[in-house]
């Protein structure tokens, strides 16, 4: 496969959020000037230590199980207008929710319903716009595994 490395490492810049256009069906565009970008699947834990009551000066063994999961992307790069810019910015301008998916290489797609916490657009007078954007979800995301 001529996007993968041949020690099955994948590129980076293959990590996609793809925006839906929230017509019926959805279609899903890649989110195109993403330099850098991050997905993050983390979870909460919940402590469950208890000590030992038959034995109270005894150890005590830290216990815990699964908390609240957050599912999260961020990304940075050039702000390319366009289709899929312009639908965006809507999105953020009037703080919707959105449905996108996250692709990532060697694991799947996360389907979510996503809102934007953070956007920044920036630039200088020697460089191109450029934008940074965290996206979280809004709902429980479904997920595809990714076919060898």
């Amino acid at each position: 496969m001529a996007d993968e490395f041949q020690d099955g490492q994948e590129w980076g810049r293959t990590l996609l959020i793809k925006i839906g256009d929230g017509n019926s069906p959805e279609v899903f565009s890649n989110f195109c000037g993403l330099k850098t970008r991050s997905f993050t699947l983390s979870a909460d834990r919940v402590d469950t230590t208890t000590p030992n009551c038959a034995n109270p000066g005894g150890k005590v063994v830290q216990t815990s199980r699964p908390g609240v999961q957050s599912v999260s992307f961020t990304g940075a790069g050039k702000a390319i207008n366009g289709a899929t810019m312009a639908t965006f910015r809507g999105y953020v301008r009037n703080n919707e929710p959105f449905n996108a998916q996250v692709v990532v290489p060697g694991d799947g797609i996360y389907e979510a319903q996503w809102t934007v916490t953070n956007f920044e657009l920036s630039g200088d007078e020697t460089n191109t716009m450029e934008f940074s954007a965290t996206w979280n979800t809004v709902t429980d995301y479904t997920y595809e595994a990714e076919t060898p």
